[in-house]
């Protein structure tokens, strides 16, 4: 018997889109998690879903294994993670940019707190102050469509924050008096990107580690927060 394709595994034909496929490993994942309840609960199932979507659920990955299944060589190796990297190093050179800044005044200092660190931090408390809330009201049941809506709601409207945030972040130098408050800011706003995709996942898997990790990306976010507040303190 042939080895099943990734397509088979999800039940999805091969020109599905990638929201197609989101949506089917989402359905047998809430099938088949252990953790479920259903009598159609299988570990090994669920193990194959999982692997399968690692591969087909990523474009880039996809193209890869498309590629692979006609026959074709890429010339260069695989590479995972890519979207995350090149996400961290567009953050990073923004951030360079921002230490770039050769004069420091106070009317300088003045002007980017007021109009990129206070709204910033703003919008970090908005992301950050429902998670305990929102987890608490999904922790009910997970596999309940309106619950998990519901926190998926959550998961798009701290996207949309966020985007803000790093906006108005880039949108000013930071004098050179601020570059720590920055820098703060810098991996306070990685650490909830990074942890809005582990609890995105978590959406589509259940599986509860993905939902622990952001989590603790959120507790680490805080207190890169907390540590910008810190440093505001004792400016001037």
């Amino acid at each position: 018997m042939a080895q099943q394709t990734h397509y088979q595994i999800l039940e999805v034909h091969e020109t599905a889109t990638q929201a197609e496929i989101k949506r089917a490993y989402r359905r047998l994942a809430k099938q088949f998690h252990p953790d479920s309840q259903a009598e159609s609960a299988s570990h090994d199932h669920i193990a194959r879903i999982n692997s399968a979507y690692e591969v087909i659920g990523d474009p880039s990955r996809r193209v890869r294994y498309d590629r692979e299944r006609q026959g074709v060589v890429m010339a260069n190796p695989e590479a995972t993670a890519q979207q995350r990297t090149q996400r961290t190093a567009n953050m990073q050179a923004a951030y360079r940019r921002h230490r770039q800044a050769s004069q420091s005044s106070e009317a300088q200092e003045d002007a980017w707190l007021k109009l990129v660190y206070a709204p910033v931090d703003r919008l970090i408390a908005k992301i950050m102050s429902p998670l305990k809330a929102e987890i608490r009201k999904l922790s009910a049941d997970p596999f309940d469509d309106e619950l998990m809506e519901a926190f998926q709601a959550y998961l798009e409207q701290c996207g949309t924050w966020l985007e803000q945030a790093k906006t108005k972040f880039q949108s000013m130098a930071n004098p050179a008096s601020t570059a720590g408050v920055a820098a703060d800011l810098y991996h306070c706003l990685g650490q909830l990107e990074d942890g809005l995709e582990e609890m995105e996942r978590f959406t589509y898997s259940y599986e509860t580690s993905y939902l622990h990790t952001g989590q603790e990306l959120f507790r680490m976010a805080r207190q890169q927060r907390q540590d910008a507040k810190e440093r505001v303190k004792h400016l001037g």
